[in-house]
């Protein structure tokens, strides 16, 4: 048997209704192959780890320690987080 390599998804939120927003959609975006973890920013070891990959606001999403196209200033759009990986196995 062998282990499927799992797509590491990283949702920074501030625990605001927008933020609550992107963590539904990437939830709903994700598949059996996705790995979903959601960060507190209010965390500082979160907000270091959120710094390294260029996380400018919240909320946003990093696909295999890539912060997506649409999360570096406009906001989580679907489209852009399925061309991500999101959605697909790894």
């Amino acid at each position: 048997m062998t282990a499927t390599k799992k797509r590491k998804v990283e949702v920074f939120t501030a625990g605001c209704p927008v933020c609550d927003d992107a963590v539904k959609l990437v939830k709903s975006l994700a598949c059996d192959s996705c790995e979903v973890e959601v960060l507190d920013m209010k965390q500082a070891d979160v907000a270091t780890r959120a710094k390294g990959y260029g996380v400018r606001s919240v909320p946003a999403v990093v696909i295999d320690g890539k912060l997506a196209d649409c999360c570096r200033g406009g906001g989580c759009n679907a489209d852009v987080l399925r061309a991500a990986g999101l959605g697909q196995a790894a």
